[in-house]
């Protein structure tokens, strides 16, 4: 099993450094993430988070498919009921073929939008982001958990690492 464990630095120094020690401790650049305003504080040296991790886009694409896919199923339905000649004959076709329908136009439009929008679990950390922090993610065995806060706390003892899924995060300040 894996936890993430995410927590913010000041700035690029302190990132990068923090990054060495976890590559040092075996940590693969494929699980570490950073996520700052790239704009004005770009990440140098720094495994970058992408865009499904930083954007609504993949819980936008499962709101989409399943509204999408449940209206196209219902529209088939409402279709098949309907006595119009021909349609009871392909009923069937019409139902499935409405609800691919409408769960690909549901995943399409609904990541669209989910693009542009932060992802709602980094929501709590913009005005951090703002301000020029840089928040790290790092995904870890189950049993390294304590040895990565303890090496991430050798570069801030303050620093508050929060674990688990980034909207029901359980902080750890011990």
């Amino acid at each position: 099993m894996t936890t993430r464990l995410y927590f913010l630095v000041d700035g690029d120094d302190p990132a990068q450094q923090v990054v060495h020690d976890l590559r040092d401790a075996g940590i693969d650049d494929r699980e570490i993430h950073a996520v700052a305003h790239r704009e004005r504080y770009p990440l140098e040296g720094v495994p970058e988070a992408n865009f499904t991790e930083r954007t609504d886009f993949l819980p936008a694409a499962r709101r989409g498919v399943a509204l999408g896919g449940t209206l196209g199923f219902l529209a088939g339905l409402a279709a098949v009921a309907l006595p119009v000649p021909g349609t009871v004959l392909a009923g069937g076709a019409m139902v499935a073929s409405l609800t691919a329908a409408g769960a690909a136009v549901g995943t399409w439009s609904a990541t669209l939008i989910g693009i542009g929008i932060t992802h709602r679990d980094l929501q709590p950390f913009e005005e951090a982001l703002e301000q020029g922090r840089i928040l790290i993610l790092v995904d870890v065995a189950d049993e390294q958990v304590e040895e990565i806060k303890a090496l991430i706390r050798r570069h801030d003892a303050d620093v508050v690492i929060a674990s688990g899924d980034l909207a029901q995060a359980e902080q750890d300040v011990s």
